[in-house]
């Protein structure tokens, strides 16, 4: 090979060097910036093909896409001091790169420490102000709307980031408070079943007692009833047998005395001491018949 094909070669090498070097690419889901010596000289860099001073300039291209910081489960504690198990996560996305860049050297882990501490912070603060009710359903949804706020501020001043939404995925007691409080819970359930149960047997008291008076009402009306059918009865009997007497008086103390003789012999062992004489035999001895 020639000297001069050797330099042609060398030349075009050179140039495809420099080129590499002197264009770079954005795409849609990143964020750049351009270095000269370490100093930032353009920041948030648009989506596209850009020119760079080669060997003097370099860029640095930083994901663009809404990031999830998932925390982990911290310990808090009330307005009351009682203490909370707090699982929160955070939404967030770069808005200024070059801060970005000042802050964190563009590394992702350095800025979700950060970001991981000041979310910690905020939850902490936000939590002691309010008490255990208002933490787990009266104001949560205003605590996240504070913190997310309150995060949002410090994180765009110190380290470029947005922050969209903070969310809290579960809020639970401590492991050694579990225990009291569900016995604590156990034993507000017992009593109010005791007063259940309680008020349960007075009802049933007064339902039996009800049904007592009741039954006992409905037998003295039904035994006064009765015993107004019965002398009705009696009264009626009475009157015909009279009415019946009076139509053959001696018939019928003729039958009569046939009843008492019946009943008075009906059986073979009993024994009657009286006179042959006596009116009880009237009618057998035949004084009575006409």
């Amino acid at each position: 090979m020639s000297n001069k094909s050797m330099f042609g070669l060398v030349a075009a090498l050179l140039v495809v060097v420099v080129g590499w070097n002197s264009f770079f690419v954005v795409s849609q889901i990143e964020r750049g910036l351009v270095l000269q010596f370490g100093k930032v000289v353009r920041d948030d860099v648009q989506p596209g093909l850009h020119f760079k001073l080669p060997f003097v300039q370099e860029h640095r291209l930083f994901d663009g896409r809404l990031l999830t910081l998932d925390t982990s489960t911290q310990r808090y504690l009330t307005l009351e001091k009682k203490a909370l198990m707090v699982d929160s996560y955070a939404k967030w996305r770069i808005a200024n790169v070059q801060r970005f860049y000042t802050a964190t050297s563009g590394l992702r882990s350095i800025a979700e420490e950060r970001l991981s501490r000041q979310l910690e912070s905020g939850l902490r603060n936000e939590v002691a102000r309010r008490t255990l009710n208002e933490v787990v359903s009266g104001e949560r949804d205003q605590l996240m709307a504070d913190i997310t706020s309150t995060l949002d501020a410090s994180a765009q001043r110190e380290l470029g980031i947005e922050v969209l939404d903070v969310r809290v995925k579960g809020i639970d007691l401590p492991r050694e408070v579990n225990r009291s409080v569900f016995e604590r819970m156990s034993t507000e359930r017992e009593r109010e079943a005791r007063e259940h149960r309680a008020k349960g047997r007075e009802l049933g008291e007064g339902i039996r007692a009800d049904a007592d008076r009741q039954q006992r009402v409905i037998l003295a009306e039904a035994f006064r009833e009765a015993e107004q059918i019965r002398g009705d009865g009696d009264a009626q009997a009475a009157a015909i047998y009279a009415e019946a007497y009076n139509k053959d008086p001696e018939f019928y103390s003729f039958y009569r005395s046939l009843q008492a003789y019946r009943e008075s012999f009906s059986s073979k062992s009993d024994i009657l001491v009286l006179d042959p004489d006596s009116e009880f035999f009237r009618y057998l001895q035949g004084k009575g018949v006409r």
